[in-house]
């Protein structure tokens, strides 16, 4: 027992001035901060803890659990007799000996601190998650999901149950976390890929197993590491499946039972459309489920106001960089405004952020609670809020890790990894409660008993103001299984006095196994629209069972107002495959036809009629709504996917054929369609010949542009028919492209028509087009089309031939040198003998040559651009620059500065640029000084999110970039300098992470001092 009289603080927190510093963002290609303080850090111990907090006006905080009672505290739950369970992981970053472990704590004296605490469970290797659950709890500790449970009433737990096994133990921030029970009785798990060690392999290199039922025979197996997706499982129902989204270290529902997470750099997105609806059609491809919903940027501001903070290498600062925790408020004890609030942790910059949610379409939109300042901040650089929890009194406990260090060594400088204060603060950890002022002590920690009530009792607590009520009230309800509270339960629905009760007594009575028509139809005629949503989720549970008055009652909302609503049934609609069904789904879809999600709904069923939509989207067609492009390309990949050469061919012919006002935007869009879908099509086959007629016709002579344009690109895939059309146009071509005279585009036009069959022969006529008199579009193109035609001697062309090269020329040399290996053995022999200059492969090439498979070659790469005097050589170029910060720049200047060096990676705020690096319009309020050192030394840092992997296809063939998103049947994959590639899981032999991400330096050598003025003007130009 411990004593409290010099612990026990309340303190009622006012916010004060802020001042609006430090903001960080990321330049050319990746730029993170890598300067670390020379300053001590500032850290508070727990009796001054409170001292050093900044919190939101009408708000109190104060300490109801902390060291020693509690160390490494990262999760907690506290059951329906009031006592609170914390996970405690000692083990991180690197110790995996079995020290984790879960604390129950209880309040002796009834002054709402903790002051006992038992042992519950040990032996844990990284424990990061619990929930209450039967009579004991789930705690998430990678490879396993295990159930604790205290027989015989002593405190300590002594029945261990693996539940399910097979999830990877990767590094401690990536693995399966966050068990929660969800408002339709299922366990909800938050996983995500695994981060591939590099450093650190024997202790982080699992990549997991199948995931499965332990000790469940003939149970349901998901892939390994369940494909680094989130999971829901049913014990009692022996169920399990993936979900369609990853996620990091946050798993959270809002009260109506979406799903949100968040992670790192991405502080908070909404699951839009669920895994059933995108796994059920095969044809479509999603690149994600997921939909950011911060509305202002992301990585977004955040602001701090740690003294002499110290970060590490790898950290970013002044943005979100560990986002994570993230809670939605459903406590019923804050101010109204709070009702649709997310808190998210940011442990690096020792923060509580708030978000308010609105209103966005099918999903969201999250704003600012507070401008240019935190929900809560503290001084104090040892303050670790890792996770939320909204407790029985409603008020949110923030969890302290309480750490010296909370990034882990796999991207931390090596010595500080060597300093031996790696574990500094492992024997400490707090939990404070946060409350409007003048709240009271809490009275569960000492006298909350719903675990004894009886169940008529209980569902009195189903439309409680608090959800923590609502929650447990279910669950023990469900668990129970008794059938003599259906009838309550039932009234409960129809009365309709409560919605939130509604909500509750409706999912009880589904987990009961009582569920009705009668009731769904209830909801689903409810003025409440989160309960019609609702109402079509548990209707689409009873159509199997009763197929015509489930579709009747749900058809009847095809024109319900809320635009949420129409989504959910257009989704569920896809189950059903009647006339009716279909033509509600039209309906749907061309009455919302300018939201993506709804196109994505609509295409996602199971049997959609794509001629039937394709005609309508056709007659209706509008060029003002981009949409409807989309929808048209969407369809026509589809009808494609399946190789169907009667129906591709039709296709082809009504887009090659048809004339209409439009002049060739709808026709270009089914061929741009078929052309996404070429890889699975046989276009050598013979009934193709017709096809490669039509669109050599279209090539050379269409009247719409557009339709020109894209038949020659489709040409390209199907090859040109044999005949004396084809060699006609090919010699007409090479006529074509001798005449300089000529307009450049009918040139690099015949030039295209010329590549499309590849032939040595035409390769002279390439050569000749590589002089500066060409235009670079066209000498591009002939570089290009070398690469395709030749082997190793175009390689050795560009080392002889390397200073007659134009910069954008060398690009596109150096990814010819890397297609292959002969070509690589050339340039890296041009590179030691400094013929090629290795500044001038950015550190994207970089990285691509010190990871070939080819051990030789390998070494060889690392040994051309590993230099020990790297720190020193840009130590004295940043101070070379430092003039610039004296200097006045002129922000107009710098746009073009930007424009010339950094917008082929980055925009502004959504715009002037390629979105592959993270956006810069979070980056005004860095220091020009930190600026400068991000642009010139980029190569410190690492940004989680952007390492690079590799993509094996089926049939040998590799893509190399950053894995943008996932869904059950793609990856989408951002190829630097090409278009984002979305690739069907079916074509994927392996994935592989590289370990590395894109960072060039050597901006030094394209810009002036002053051009480095205009551009830090420019960045930090509002």
């Amino acid at each position: 027992m411990l004593s409290k009289s010099i612990y026990y603080l309340r303190m009622r927190m006012l916010i004060p001035a802020y001042n609006p510093a430090i903001s960080l963002s990321c330049f050319c290609m990746l730029l993170f901060l890598a300067a670390c303080s020379k300053q001590q850090p500032v850290h508070f111990d727990v009796n001054e803890a409170l001292d050093s907090f900044e919190l939101a006006e009408g708000f109190q905080i104060e300490v109801v659990a902390h060291e020693p009672l509690i160390a490494d505290p990262v999760a907690m739950e506290v059951d329906e007799f009031g006592r609170m369970y914390v996970v405690q992981m000692h083990g991180y970053p690197l110790d995996k000996s079995g020290s984790g472990s879960v604390k129950l704590l209880s309040d002796t004296d009834g002054d709402g601190v903790m002051d006992k605490s038992v042992t519950f469970a040990d032996n844990l290797t990284l424990p990061n998650g619990i929930m209450r659950w039967k009579k004991g709890v789930i705690v998430t500790d990678a490879p396993n999901v295990l159930y604790f449970e205290d027989t015989d009433g002593d405190g300590k737990a002594d029945r261990r149950d693996t539940l399910l096994t097979g999830f990877a133990l990767s590094n401690p921030q990536h693995k399966v976390n966050t068990p929660i029970y969800g408002l339709d009785n299922w366990i909800y798990l938050a996983n995500e890929p695994i981060t591939a060690a590099k450093i650190y392999v024997d202790e982080f290199g699992d990549k997991g197993s199948e995931v499965r039922y332990a000790n469940l025979k003939n149970g349901p197996v998901l892939p390994q590491n369940a494909n680094g997706r989130c999971v829901r499982f049913n014990p009692d129902l022996q169920k399990l499946e993936m979900l369609s989204t990853a996620a990091q270290y946050s798993n959270a529902q809002d009260i109506w039972g979406r799903r949100f997470f968040g992670g790192n750099t991405n502080h908070i997105y909404h699951e839009v459309i669920q895994a059933p609806y995108l796994t059920r059609n095969k044809d479509l491809a999603v690149p994600s489920s997921n939909q950011t919903v911060s509305g202002y940027g992301m990585p977004a501001d955040v602001y701090p106001i740690t003294e002499n903070a110290e970060h590490q290498i790898f950290t970013s600062v002044g943005v979100f960089t560990s986002a994570c925790g993230v809670a939605l408020y459903g406590g019923g004890l804050f101010p109204e405004l709070f009702d649709r609030v997310a808190f998210v942790a940011e442990p690096v910059s020792n923060i509580v952020h708030a978000a308010r949610l609105e209103d966005d379409g099918v999903s969201f939109k999250a704003n600012r609670l507070y401008e240019k300042k935190e929900f809560l901040a503290s001084k104090d650089s040892w303050f670790r809020p890792v996770n939320h929890y909204v407790g029985p009194d409603g008020a949110l406990y923030v969890i302290d890790y309480h750490r010296r260090y909370i990034e882990h060594p796999e991207w931390m400088a090596d010595d500080v990894v060597n300093s031996g204060t790696l574990y500094d603060g492992k024997e400490k950890g707090r939990i404070y409660r946060v409350s409007p002022t003048g709240t009271p002590n809490p009275e569960w920690t000492s006298k909350l008993r719903l675990g004894d009530l009886s169940n008529t009792e209980l569902t009195g607590y189903l439309g409680h103001s608090n959800n923590w009520f609502r929650k447990n009230a279910q669950r023990l309800l469900v668990d129970r299984q008794d059938d003599g509270v259906v009838g309550l339960l039932s009234e409960i629905v129809t009365a309709g006095a409560n919605p939130l009760g509604q909500l509750h007594a409706a999912w009880t009575l589904q987990g009961l196994g009582a569920l009705t028509p009668g009731i769904v139809g209830s909801l689903l005629k409810s003025p409440v629209p989160e309960l019609r949503e609702n109402g079509i989720l548990l209707g689409e549970l009873m159509i199997r069972e009763y197929p015509n008055e489930m579709a009747q009652a749900l058809l009847s909302l095809k024109k319900d107002p809320n635009k949420r609503v129409r989504f959910q049934l257009l989704c569920t609609l896809g189950f059903l495959n009647t006339p009716e069904a279909g033509k509600a789904r039209e309906q749907l879809l061309f009455e919302n036809i300018g939201d993506s999600w709804m196109q994505i709904a609509a295409l996602s069923a199971q049997n959609p009629d794509y001629e039937r939509f394709l005609k309508q989207a056709i007659s209706t067609f509008s060029p003002a709504i981009p949409s409807y492009r989309q929808l048209i390309e969407r369809l026509a990949s589809m009808q494609a996917t399946g190789g169907d050469h009667t129906r591709i061919e039709s296709l082809i012919n009504h887009a090659l054929h048809a004339r209409d006002r439009h002049r060739g935007e709808w026709q270009s869009a089914i061929l741009a369609g078929i052309s996404r879908s070429s890889k699975g099509i046989d276009f050598k086959h013979a009934d193709f010949d017709r096809v490669r007629e039509g669109l050599l016709s279209a090539a050379v002579s269409h009247p719409y542009p557009e339709v020109l344009s894209a038949s020659l690109h489709l040409l390209k895939q199907t090859g040109l028919p044999k005949g004396e059309k084809s060699d006609d146009m090919t010699r007409r071509s090479k006529a074509l492209l001798q005449d300089t005279d000529a307009k450049a585009k009918d040139r690099l036009h015949a030039l295209h028509f010329v590549s499309i069959e590849p032939n040595q022969a035409n390769n002279p006529l390439y050569y000749g087009l590589l002089t500066p008199k060409e235009p670079i579009s066209i000498q591009k193109e002939a570089l290009k089309m070398l690469g395709e035609n030749s082997g190793a001697e175009i390689a050795v062309y560009l080392k002889d031939h390397w200073q007659e090269l134009s910069p954008q020329l060398r690009d596109a040399a150096v990814g010819i040198f890397l297609s292959s290996e002969e070509r690589i053995r050339i340039l890296l022999e041009a590179l030691e003998n400094r013929v090629i200059d290795p500044s001038t492969l950015n550190f994207y090439r970089q990285i691509y040559l010190m990871t070939l498979a080819d051990e030789t070659l390998r070494n060889k790469a690392r040994g051309i651009f590993k230099d020990e005097s790297k720190d020193q050589e840009r130590k004295k170029v940043i101070e070379s620059y430092k003039e610039a910060l004296a200097r006045k720049g002129d922000a107009d200047n710098g746009m073009h500065v930007f424009q010339k060096n950094c917008s082929t990676c980055h925009q502004i705020g959504g715009r002037s640029g390629t979105a592959y690096g993270p956006d810069l319009g979070t980056i005004r309020n860095r220091r020009a000084e930190s600026l400068l050192t991000d642009i010139l030394d980029p190569a410190l840092s690492i940004a989680d999110g952007f390492d690079l992997w590799e993509i094996t296809l089926v049939g040998g063939n590799t893509r190399q970039g950053v894995i943008s998103t996932e869904t059950p049947t793609t990856i989408a994959l951002n190829i630097y300098g090409s278009e984002p590639e979305i690739i069907s899981r079916q074509e994927i032999e392996s994935v592989r992470a590289l370990g590395v991400t894109i960072m060039p330096a050597g901006l030094e050598s394209t810009i002036t001092t002053q051009e480095m003025a205009d551009l830090l003007a420019f960045l930090k130009r509002p």
